[in-house]
């Protein structure tokens, strides 16, 4: 049975979700995630809970700051390591800030490892991609492509200027635009993961391309956010939304015409991977490094490059077709 529990930490209230009853041998792990409050998130804390249930000895603790910024998830880091817990698996706010409170956690024997959005090599012992970097790039760009058979000004709504996955995405979006031509990016502007600033974003990028054609969003909370830009504007059929979004916050969306098709791995087997992952080092089934296989259970081996990152699985195409199969589950 799981057991939800909240804690004070310095900056916020952070919620904590355990997974099982805690016992002197339980190996803590800790889920801490760009902020609390995103259903991506919280699918990933589900698969956290899964892997728990199924190794036994695991209590999940899932945390997080409120906001997206790498100041909140560096005091919850820290809380983390007064509390000595086993491991930190984190999706990262930042490649680089978090890097000197990681060390620390290292160095006092916590397992840390990144999931979904990366921190530098230093700061971690791997790092798990959602998917290959390159096909989430080309994913991104084709399913704009697909409904622009003439092509057309499109536009990229992220999330933040400094996180990492987003970058890296839309860095190699961009390498795959030659394959696409007629296809011509007129901007790119940020959201900061959050559905206000988000929807402004979406607004302003409509008002000042007019021939506007498509909205990217390669992020959860952007995509929604765009999306009822678009309706609210009366753009349906003139602006189509796409991106990387949840079958759960996307199928209205998907039902109105805002949005033909998106992408997105499943989060729930990406929290159980990282459980997995965390597990198996911490308890020193292996070991990351170059060229290394890690377990992740039901998900298979993790093969590492040679910055000790690894690839989960391929995105998965939601559209008309199979959007509401999905909605019930995340």
């Amino acid at each position: 049975m799981s057991v939800i529990k909240n804690i004070l930490s310095t900056a916020a209230v952070a919620a904590m979700f355990t997974a099982g009853a805690a016992q002197a041998d339980d190996i803590r792990i800790a889920l801490v995630v760009k902020a609390l409050g995103i259903g991506f998130f919280e699918a990933a804390a589900e698969g956290a809970q899964e892997a728990a249930e199924e190794l036994g000895n695991v209590e999940i603790i899932y945390t997080g700051p409120t906001d997206t910024t790498a100041e909140g998830q560096i005091e919850v880091i820290n809380a983390l390591i007064a509390q000595r817990v086993d491991a930190i698996a984190v999706s990262a706010n930042d490649t680089d800030a978090l890097v000197p409170v990681l060390q620390r956690a290292m160095d006092r024997g916590i397992t840390v490892i990144s999931w979904d959005s990366g921190v530098a090599e230093e700061g971690r012992e791997l790092h798990l991609n959602p998917s290959s970097n390159p096909l989430i790039g080309n994913m991104i760009v084709q399913l704009a492509a697909e409904h622009l058979p003439d092509g057309g000004d499109v536009a990229v709504l992220s999330a933040t200027t400094t996180s990492t996955n987003q970058n890296i995405w839309i860095e190699e979006m961009t390498a795959v635009l030659p394959n696409y031509p007629g296809i011509n990016v007129v901007g790119t502007v940020y959201g900061n993961d959050l559905a206000d600033d988000s929807y402004r974003e979406a607004i302003g990028l409509m008002q000042s391309h007019p021939d506007l054609r498509a909205i990217i969003a390669p992020t959860s909370v952007g995509i929604v956010a765009a999306a009822q830009a678009v309706a609210d504007a009366g753009m349906i059929g003139q602006v189509n939304v796409t991106g990387l979004g949840l079958p759960s916050e996307m199928a209205g969306h998907i039902d109105s015409g805002a949005s033909q098709s998106f992408a997105i791995w499943n989060p729930i087997d990406l929290g159980y991977a990282a459980t997995m992952l965390a597990y198996n080092l911490s308890t020193d089934v292996a070991e990351a490094e170059p060229g290394a296989s890690v377990p992740m259970g039901r998900m298979g081996e993790l093969v590492l490059d040679e910055t000790n990152s690894g690839a989960m699985a391929d995105p998965f195409v939601y559209d008309a077709s199979n959007v509401h199969d999905f909605a019930d589950i995340f």
